[in-house]
């Protein structure tokens, strides 16, 4: 069983990963995009969550690298599932699985409880998603 303080130290790290991944996923619904504001938001709780529970099971043992194997490739597959191709030449849906990617390493890195390189990786992918769309509307 675990204490209060243990408690709240969870709870804030589960709605910091949903306010990361709901800032990028905000921007990407914004722009009308397939994936959004929830799904961004349960990547991130998600990748926390799997991060914070086997350090509650077994602190020492954690396997860390095992973690972050299994995300990656769970979210990976779930990334390859907004990725659309229509045609020879146009493929749709990259930038969606890429921050889909970067919504799970900022939800892990809250999870093990480094909560600035999530902040400041969200605020980079979002300068991301703004670039490339100035870029785009200026063609």
């Amino acid at each position: 069983m675990t204490d209060f303080g243990q408690m709240a130290v969870i709870s804030i790290r589960l709605a910091v990963a949903m306010i990361l991944g709901g800032l990028l996923g905000y921007e990407r619904e914004r722009q009308s995009k397939a994936a959004g504001l929830r799904t961004y938001m349960l990547v991130a709780i998600g990748s926390a969550l799997f991060t914070i529970v086997p350090f509650l099971v077994d602190p020492v043992n954690s396997e860390m690298g095992q973690i972050v194997k299994g995300i990656a490739a769970g979210v990976g597959f779930l990334g390859a599932g907004a990725i659309m191709k229509r045609g020879e030449k146009d493929v749709e849906g990259i930038t969606t699985a890429a921050g889909i990617w970067m919504t799970a390493a900022a939800g892990l890195s809250v999870g093990a409880g480094h909560i600035w390189p999530a902040v400041i990786g969200v605020i980079l992918a979002l300068a991301v998603f703004s670039l490339s769309r100035l870029m785009t509307d200026e063609e």
